[in-house]
This record gives structure tokens, C-alpha cells and sequence, in this order.
């Protein structure tokens, strides 16, 4: 059963890598997700602005298609149930990562919006659901659940591998 999850873990990772449109849209997450790892711990402005950045350059990459021309007949939306959801998901990180991005500019946070300076870790979550919201793979539980699942070793293996590194 460990290795169904290992093995959609696996092409959650690599799917973004083997078509040359993506890679400029996941790149940034991966270098996002080192420095995050490599700063303070601490809700600051400096990492709510980090994560604002990769929230919303996320959002970004996955709005993209439903913009990009197809042709004389301009853009075209597929309309299937999973619609709403990839639409949901975009959104919430669209206005998380704005609100992220304006409170580290104005250097302060909303009424309980201080979290947004503690998601160093969030981008671990863009980089996985990124080809499931570009469409290159389709919501279901088996790509949730080792979504999940791996959090936590991922985790742990990127801030005790890094804590050499960081002050």
C-alpha cells in the first residue's frame, strides 16, 4: 500500500519536470522552499513577503491556462467537475499570498493574519499539488493522501538536513 503512495508521490515530483512549459513555474517553488528553510523561524515580514511571493506566483502559474490562447479561437476553459475545485484551490492561494505579499510590504499583519509569517514550510504544498492545478494530472485521494503523507518526512528530512545551514 506504501508504495501506491510512493509511487504517485513520486510522479507528483517528477510530472512537472518532464514537460518544458512547467518548469518555469515550479523552479522558483523549489528555490522558494530552500530559503524558506533557510531563514528564521519566526513570523516576520521577510517571510511573509517570501511566502506571499510563492503564493502568488503559484496562483499565477495555474490561472495561466484558462488565459493562454489556443488558437484563432482564443482561450478555451474545459468544464468538468473537478473545475471548481482546481478553481477553489487557486483562488485561496491567490488571496493568501496577496494579503501575504501586502501585510510584509506594509509591515503588518490583518487581525489573526499572523499565521502568514509562519508558512515556511508552504511551498512543500505548491510544489505537489502544482501539476494536479496545471492540469497535467487530475484531482483524486490517492495524490491527497500522499500528499499528505509525505509532509511530515519531507519536513523533517529538509529542517534537520538544513540545520547546519541555517542560524
Amino acid at each position: 500500500m506504501l508504495s501506491l503512495y510512493w509511487s504517485t508521490f513520486a510522479q507528483l515530483i517528477s510530472v512537472p519536470f518532464e514537460h518544458i512549459q512547467l518548469i518555469w513555474g515550479i523552479v522558483p517553488l523549489y528555490f522558494a522552499l530552500l530559503l524558506n528553510e533557510l531563514t528564521s523561524s519566526k513570523a516576520n515580514f521577510r517571510t511573509a513577503l517570501q511566502t506571499g511571493f510563492s503564493f502568488v506566483w503559484a496562483a499565477a502559474q495555474w490561472l495561466y491556462p484558462y488565459f493562454r490562447s489556443r488558437g484563432a479561437n482564443g482561450p478555451q476553459i474545459e468544464f468538468n467537475a473537478m473545475l471548481p475545485v482546481n478553481l477553489f484551490v487557486t483562488f485561496l492561494v491567490l488571496v493568501l499570498g496577496t494579503i501575504a505579499l501586502i501585510s510584509g510590504i506594509r509591515r503588518k499583519f490583518p487581525k489573526y493574519g499572523a499565521f502568514l509569517g509562519h508558512t515556511r514550510f508552504s511551498n512543500y504544498f505548491m510544489i505537489t499539488i502544482f501539476p494536479i492545478q496545471t492540469h497535467y494530472m487530475l484531482w483524486n485521494w490517492d495524490r491527497l493522501v500522499s500528499i499528505l503523507l509525505f509532509a511530515v518526512p519531507v519536513w523533517a528530512l529538509l529542517h534537520f538536513g538544513l540545520m547546519p545551514l541555517r542560524k
